[in-house]
């Protein structure tokens, strides 16, 4: 038998008592439930994309991660961008999305085209430009995102350039 659901926001928590002054307990001494349906659509974006928070410092009260999900409609290109200093997991829910660099470790720099699928993991490191695409005609692609910082960082750009790695 199955346990009836938790309400959004709603924590377990038997070792914290309430008092009649305090009808909540504090943001990051409870579990926070947060319903596919209640996702934050009011979070930086991209052109060609909308992002939705999950877990971020203005839903959960997090400090040091966001997590959320990122929709690519079909045949569509995000807009060049990076995440400045956010180290970046991402998890393909949905559809083939392709992600894009530019990598000058080579001679000449060469854009670099990451097809995906289902099931497979990009992590993207801080400050590093790419874009997202969904050359799928028809479907929309679907990628759950976890960041290092708790708030979604977006800088968006101009255009695609490589990474420049300072000699030491």
């Amino acid at each position: 038998m199955s346990e009836p659901l938790t309400t959004p926001g709603e924590g377990f928590h038997p070792h914290l008592h309430t008092t009649q002054g305090d009808l909540k307990a504090p943001l990051r001494a409870r579990l926070h439930h947060i319903r596919a349906d209640s996702l934050d659509g009011d979070t930086a974006q991209t052109g060609g994309m909308r992002r939705f928070a999950a877990v971020s410092g203005r839903t959960v009260g997090s400090e040091k991660l966001w997590m959320g999900q990122t929709h690519v409609a079909p045949a569509t290109s995000s807009s060049d961008h990076h995440h400045g200093e956010s180290e970046t997991a991402i998890y393909v829910v949905g559809g083939h999305p392709e992600f894009v660099f530019v990598d000058d470790s080579g001679d000449e720099p060469e854009e670099v085209r990451l097809r995906t699928s289902p099931g497979d993991y990009i992590f993207v490191p801080p400050f590093v430009p790419h874009r997202e695409e969904n050359p799928d005609p028809t479907d929309e692609a679907v990628v759950v995102i976890a960041r290092s910082t708790q708030e979604a960082i977006v800088v968006n750009l101009p255009r695609l350039y490589a990474l420049q790695v300072a000699e030491d």
